[in-house]
């Protein structure tokens, strides 16, 4: 929900950890001059995500809106990920050709990038047991002009989508722990 601070964040979202992922630095990020609301029906910012989104329940990806999304805007990128993985960022999700609508659902739709796993699309969140709560982030960009990314995009390919065309971006976050 909140852009100030959420940028360096993002720069954690998109470095993987495993699956064969890029590792990408902070100066690799967008800067965002206006804000999106992100929500979701199905959790709070800052809550506890509720299980049947995680791998202890049907893995299901939680539906998520961005509001306030520019006019001009031509696309909307979505990418979830886990800053606390062990080993560093889990991506979770990269979804990018999303329709611009003024209030959009990021959940389908567009075409899917490389999660950390090395496959395309969701994968559920499932922390180690014991190992504390873990935070989610759903950040959610609009572009001035269309990624033209392919299905399948890496994660730099997905940042590298980002640079020089941001208008808006926003975060929500939910915590898990197993």
């Amino acid at each position: 929900m909140r852009l100030a601070g959420a940028i360096p964040a993002i720069a954690v979202l998109l470095v993987g950890c495993g699956g064969g992922d890029d590792r990408l630095q902070t100066e690799d990020l967008p800067r965002a001059a206006a804000t999106l609301r992100v929500s979701s029906p199905a959790f709070d910012d800052g809550s506890r995500l509720p299980e049947r989104f995680t791998c202890d329940g049907d893995g299901e990806e939680p539906p998520v809106r961005a509001a306030a999304v520019p006019r001009s805007a031509r696309e909307l990128v979505l990418v979830v990920s886990d800053p606390d993985a062990p080993g560093g960022t889990y991506v979770h999700l990269a979804r990018y050709g999303i329709a611009p609508r003024r209030h959009a659902s990021v959940t389908g739709g567009g075409r899917e990038g490389r999660n950390s796993a090395g496959d395309d699309g969701w994968t559920a969140p499932c922390p180690p047991e014991g190992d504390g709560p873990h935070r989610y982030v759903w950040a959610v960009y609009a572009l001035r002009s269309p990624s033209r990314l392919a299905s399948g995009a890496a994660p730099s390919e997905v940042t590298g989508a980002l640079r020089d065309g941001v208008l808006a971006g926003g975060t929500i976050t939910a915590r898990y722990e197993r």
